[in-house]
């Protein structure tokens, strides 16, 4: 069902069709060979994104932890033991709405969310992104400043990197060969609490049997806006069909200031 919606997205939208194929082919994650064949396996995933969303917010307690599978979750606890909070990262890649409830259900943790356009949708997201007594807060200075609140208190906080942030919150970065606005909230983050960061994604397992929630650590030192988006990179690469390449990641805010010139 989620491919069959994925498909009459693509077809529907002629922009967000060609968006998807620009940038999965600017991306060079794969062979020109490849490129026919991994855009339409995003499209199915990206269907999939959408179908299952319901269910991450709504279905029961139990059915939903049957779909969490993880084998890494000692990264997270020995990133505990500094007792200075954790910035958990998860792009949009695969099931990226279940990390959090894994994390809630183990640990506060205070998420970061851009109200939706509709604005009926608001009230169904908090919903479901607050399972497990998660805080869910604005991607605004409220939200920032209750994010800098829970890591002093020692508690993880969560967000979506690869989203592209307003004017004056992010800064120019290459991803996947192409300048992004990317935001400098992580890095404001760390150089301010001193904490891990830690990357955390979510692939989708076939035959509906759930998603594989990995969670790694990212290098803090010297750490800048490009080594945010060469961590996303990394995830994406391992299973770049499961990214949300239709998402504008490269259009300029307004009132920001131009992308730089790169060399062709």
């Amino acid at each position: 069902m989620g491919s069959v919606i994925g498909w009459i997205a693509y077809a529907g939208s002629p922009s967000y069709a060609a968006r998807l194929r620009e940038n999965i082919r600017g991306s060079r994650v794969c062979g020109p060979d490849s490129e026919k064949s991994l855009i339409n396996r995003a499209v199915g995933e990206a269907g999939k994104g959408v179908s299952e969303i319901v269910a991450l917010w709504f279905a029961a307690d139990d059915r939903i932890r049957g779909w969490m599978h993880c084998d890494t979750w000692q990264v997270a606890e020995q990133a505990r033991l500094s007792g200075r909070g954790i910035v958990f990262m998860t792009p949009h890649f695969g099931g990226f709405e279940i990390c959090a409830q894994y994390i809630a259900q183990r640990m506060p943790i205070t998420v970061m969310y851009r109200p939706p356009k509709l604005r009926w949708l608001e009230p169904l997201m908090i919903a479901g992104r607050g399972r497990w007594g998660a805080a869910v807060v604005p991607a605004n200075l409220k939200g920032v400043r209750a994010f800098f609140r829970a890591l002093k208190n020692g508690q993880a906080v969560g967000l979506l990197p690869d989203q592209t942030p307003g004017i004056g919150e992010g800064a120019w970065a290459d991803f996947f060969g192409r300048p992004a606005y990317t935001m400098t909230l992580v890095t404001r983050l760390k150089a301010s609490a001193g904490v891990p960061l830690i990357m955390v994604s979510a692939r989708r397992l076939d035959a509906g049997r759930g998603f594989q929630i990995h969670f790694e650590n990212v290098p803090v030192e010297h750490f800048t806006e490009a080594s945010l988006n060469h961590a996303v990179e990394a995830v994406v690469r391992r299973c770049p069909e499961q990214y949300l390449w239709g998402y504008n990641r490269y259009k300029t805010p307004a009132g920001a200031p131009p992308p730089p010139v790169t060399a062709s």
